[in-house]
């Protein structure tokens, strides 16, 4: 999901290493089941066999699609409302959604859709293509509806129905991404009539042309769907989905064990081990589409050119953020820290994208060298002191590392690159901190390095669009979006020639170069592409879609497909007790956790952290 105006708090993990931290008895800890529907009898595991019950800790601001940019909102404005186009399980291309086909003229400025006929919005109302114009010409005009992706419709002149079954968009120039992407389509019968729609939560009976409608939700609780029979594919299989919220990882994991939940996602590498051989718990180890990484503060100022923030002075120079990428050894890190679960990576377009990604032999693609990393500070005037770290001007290179204290694998980050900073000379402290602080931090400027991710849609443009000059924000978050705080105008001048380069091998290479770029300046440094690691109640539910289809992932999916073809196994399956850990297996989880994890207890909490972040 793409946004603007407000900054995305830019902060921590893609993926937590959770340390279940268990008390060694012979009776397994239980999970705290938190859902206003709950009873005893749900509360030891029984459930509606037609009710996917999904373990979630996702924040959520509200359930408005112009103005929500997180992780759990929007992952269910996928499945409540329908795109124009949307993104194909196999493997994301572009395929039917609203629309059945379209097409685009010789200038690559107009765009024509035909609408699927005879559709109708949940509440048995028609839908066409006049709620597209609406939805579209909402964001166009209306800054509070553009909140979350009006970047999307930054380049529409006009948008038009000439009939019922037809929508027209009029470009100011042409751009190479399909237009009809990524925004959620809304009935413009119910949106019309609300007074301020930029405030409206949508937090319950909505109306909808996907696949499951939102009935209600209670904060921390909570997030209760339905299955849509209007919906143009087909109603779905199940009656309804439900998110539970739980107060922490190791709750999530024995709610999975013991059947209180039939999906959860984001697993960390000790639980996804620790959890094989579970009976009637399948485990899926999905290529993912989020990149971690180390944002590093080279200059922050906004898009008009002003300064802001604490970063060190140091970090403007080239050749300083190249040595501390030069002085990390990233594959011992990815092995160590995420046990090998995670690709190795290059750029921030993850390696799953592989028409767009930066490929490993690239030139520009350097590997892990101490002496490239010291000559490179010498260069850049940095000698070494009487202590080894070095100085310039009469100040040393202290940096500080921005990291938040409930989250392992930032600290187990933090633990490997403090002694590898040290011997090229440079001295780093972690700062460490909750994960609100740490948000507004990194917002305001105040680090100079800290650990971030994203996740990214098939199409590179909108993650490329967020590094270009004109799209930083200021201190306080006004403005676009950035990714890294990132400014150079010749990485500008590729952004615009690939966003208009209709032959996809043209735009291909020149995305492949603005990455290279992007790689030599070293506003950032990508660790790796986090697998996504998951478990599903096998013995519930069955018929789990994955993107791409080989080797992807089920949840947080750039569609509708993960949960929509799911369906029962049997009215009759599902056990009172699921199968609870024996003493003996939590012992296994403990002992796995405490060596790989350092022993910390992970509270998950409704934090805006990079989990929570699209």
């Amino acid at each position: 999901m793409m946004f603007t105006h407000k900054q995305l708090r830019r902060s921590l993990a893609g993926i937590a290493a959770i340390a279940l931290t268990v008390g060694l008895s012979t009776a397994p800890v239980r999970a705290e089941s938190t859902s206003p529907e709950s009873s005893s009898a749900e509360s030891s595991g029984a459930a509606d066999a037609s009710t996917l019950r999904i373990a979630t800790d996702g924040f959520i601001d509200s359930f408005n699609p112009f103005t929500s940019f997180y992780l759990l909102p929007t992952n269910t404005f996928r499945y409540m409302y329908e795109n124009l186009v949307a993104n194909d399980a196999k493997d994301g291309s572009i395929t039917e959604g609203l629309a059945t086909e379209w097409s685009t003229d010789d200038s690559g400025t107009v765009w024509t859709y035909t609408i699927r006929p005879n559709m109708k919005w949940s509440d048995g109302q028609p839908l066409t293509a006049n709620d597209v114009v609406w939805t579209y010409t909402q964001m166009m005009e209306n800054e509070d509806m553009a909140v979350a992706n009006g970047s999307l419709v930054e380049n529409f002149a006009k948008v038009e129905a000439p009939d019922d079954g037809t929508v027209v968009i009029t470009l100011k120039k042409a751009q190479a991404n399909n237009p009809g992407q990524e925004i959620p389509v809304v009935p413009e019968h119910v949106w019309s009539k609300i007074d301020k729609p930029g405030e409206f939560k949508n937090d319950k009976n909505t109306v909808g042309s996907g696949p499951f409608q939102l009935v209600s939700y209670e904060a921390n609780k909570s997030v209760t769907l339905k299955a849509n029979p209007n919906f143009w594919r087909g109603k779905p299989k199940v009656d309804g989905i439900q998110y539970r919220y739980y107060t922490n990882s190791d709750a999530q994991v024995q709610a999975i064990r013991s059947g209180e939940v039939d999906m959860i996602t984001g697993l960390s590498p000790e639980q996804f081990t620790a959890i094989k051989g579970a009976e009637g718990v399948e485990l899926n180890d999905g290529n993912g589409r989020r990149f971690n990484s180390i944002s590093i503060n080279s200059g922050l100022a906004d898009a008009k050119g002003k300064e802001f923030g604490t970063g060190n002075e140091a970090l403007k120079d080239k050749r300083v953020r190249q040595a501390i990428r030069a002085g990390i050894d990233l594959e011992t890190l990815r092995k160590q820290v995420m046990q090998d679960y995670a690709q190795p990576a290059t750029s921030f377009i993850p390696a799953i994208y592989s028409t767009w990604a930066l490929p490993a032999d690239s030139p520009v693609i350097s590997g892990y060298d101490v002496e490239k990393a010291k000559s490179l500070l010498d260069e850049a005037g940095w000698k070494p002191g009487s202590d080894g770290i070095r100085e310039k001007d009469g100040k040393k290179l202290e940096l500080r590392f921005l990291t938040d204290a409930s989250a392992p694998i930032e600290q187990n980050t933090a633990k490997f690159l403090q002694p590898w900073m040290k011997e090229i000379g440079i001295q780093l402290k972690n700062e460490s901190s909750d994960a609100d602080t740490v948000s507004e931090r990194s917002t305001k400027g105040d680090y100079d390095m800290y650990f971030s991710g994203w996740s990214i849609n098939p199409d590179p443009d909108y993650q490329l669009s967020i590094n270009t000059c004109g799209n930083r924000p200021d201190a306080e978050g006004n403005g676009g979006t950035t990714q890294d705080g990132y400014c150079n105008p010749e990485f500008d001048k590729l952004y615009q020639a690939q966003h208009v380069e209709l032959d996809q091998g043209k735009r291909a290479e020149l995305v492949k170069q603005a990455l290279a770029m992007n790689y030599e300046d070293t506003p950032s440094i990508v660790l790796w592409y986090p697998n996504q690691l998951e478990a599903y109640r096998s013995d519930r539910f069955t018929g789990f879609t994955k993107q791409p289809s080989d080797g992807g992932a089920i949840a947080n999916q750039v569609g509708y497909w993960g949960y929509t073809s799911v369906e029962p196994v049997s009215e009759s399956t599902g056990s009172e007790d699921g199968g609870g850990l024996s003493a003996g297996a939590w012992i296994g989880i403990a002992v796995a956790v405490i060596v790989g994890g350092g022993g910390v207890l992970w509270f998950a909490t409704r934090k805006r952290n990079a989990d929570d972040r699209e």
